[in-house]
């Protein structure tokens, strides 16, 4: 899955990074960012992440971050979502599904990293919680739902039988 989410990526960004253990994904011929807190979750690799693109970009440059785990996110949407982004004066652009904020598949301003850094070091580790020490822009149904026709777009696998799934579902959309 993570090789699919850089083919889609390198659709619609200029450098495609991942954040974890870089000896777990050398493989994928990315530079590959070290998690500064591994096991904390997902909103301290949004902030590693963001503090590494700070280093080489300016403070309103944008940042398309995305979970490995959503397998039915498409170039377009994501072309859709970096356009979203990029005209924003908010820190975050976030899709709203019907599940509610999907804050790992949303467009990070750089200079969003401090009042995040600032979150999580008070001990927020819910990205969503992180979400409001930033301001934001929410995407809601009337600008997704033309990308998802199937219901799916946000959908994430969190378990063996999801990635089973998925994939079944992928390669009956191929044939």
């Amino acid at each position: 899955m993570l090789g699919r989410m850089i083919g889609l990526l390198q659709g619609v960004a200029k450098r495609v990074k991942v954040v974890g253990a870089p000896e777990k994904y050398a493989q994928f011929e990315r530079e590959v960012i070290c998690d500064r807190w591994p096991g904390e979750g997902p909103l301290g690799g949004i902030i590693t992440a963001l503090e590494d693109a700070a280093k080489s970009a300016a403070p309103g440059d944008w940042n398309l971050i995305v979970g490995c785990d959503m397998p039915f996110l498409t170039v377009d949407w994501l072309g859709f979502l970096v356009q979203r982004g990029t005209k924003s004066k908010a820190h975050v652009v976030v899709p709203q599904s019907t599940h509610g904020p999907e804050p790992l598949c949303a467009c990070y301003r750089t200079d969003a990293a401090g009042k995040l850094r600032v979150a999580f070091e008070s001990g927020v580790r819910k990205v969503t919680h992180g979400l409001q020490h930033v301001t934001t822009e929410v995407l809601d149904e009337a600008d997704w739902k033309r990308f998802d026709s199937a219901g799916r777009l946000f959908w994430n696998m969190n378990t063996a039988a999801d990635y089973e799934e998925a994939r079944r579902i992928l390669e009956a959309e191929r044939r």
